[in-house]
């Protein structure tokens, strides 16, 4: 990766539905470092049942570039827009992008999530996720760490062994608690 890259923000891109690994080979041959992140899942056609690779966030990719040089992303094939509010491009967290980066690479299953903004807050303390941060699930007698963009209001769960968790206590998660018992109450 270029010295002058490594400075620039990541960006959400949102691309044309099913164009995302196109979008992300042009954004590649044009020297930059796009981001797509994707699992596996087995797909049935009438004669067979294969195995293919989609994105975990459906119609988006993340790019790192600079936002006053952002034309040639914007004509990039398959790709509609940045986003932002607006048309005022917004930055990605680079925790987030991080914290996903680090659960492609870990190769644990993973699937897309529904976005959630409340509940358990957990740190993995062990194994190859060790320092994330993320919401807590129980899936039919399996664990899961869900990780969010808050930006694209998207999040993405990874199957974890329970004993690799242990409780976040901040003001923000006391918060979060705080507001589901008003809810609930």
């Amino acid at each position: 990766m270029k010295p002058e890259i490594a400075r620039h923000s990541w960006f959400a891109l949102q691309t044309r539905l099913r164009y995302e690994h196109f979008a992300a080979a042009h954004l590649r041959s044009k020297g930059y470092e796009p981001f797509l992140p994707v699992y596996a899942c087995r797909r049935r056609w009438a004669d067979r049942v294969k195995k293919v690779e989609q994105p975990l966030f459906p119609g988006y990719l993340f790019c790192r570039f600079d936002l006053l040089n952002r034309l040639p992303i914007l004509v990039t094939p398959g790709v509609i827009q940045v986003i932002g509010n607006g048309k005022i491009p917004i930055p990605i967290d680079d925790e987030e992008i991080a914290a996903i980066q680090t659960v492609v690479q870990s190769e644990l299953p993973r699937q897309p999530w529904p976005f959630l903004q409340v509940g358990q807050k957990v740190r993995i303390e062990c194994g190859p996720l060790h320092g994330l941060e993320g919401i807590l699930l129980d899936l039919r007698g399996n664990h899961r760490l869900v990780l969010s963009v808050g930006l694209l209001r998207r999040s993405v769960a990874v199957e974890i062994d329970s004993a690799w968790v242990s409780p976040v206590s901040s003001k923000s998660a006391a918060a979060s608690e705080a507001a589901v018992l008003l809810r609930a109450s």
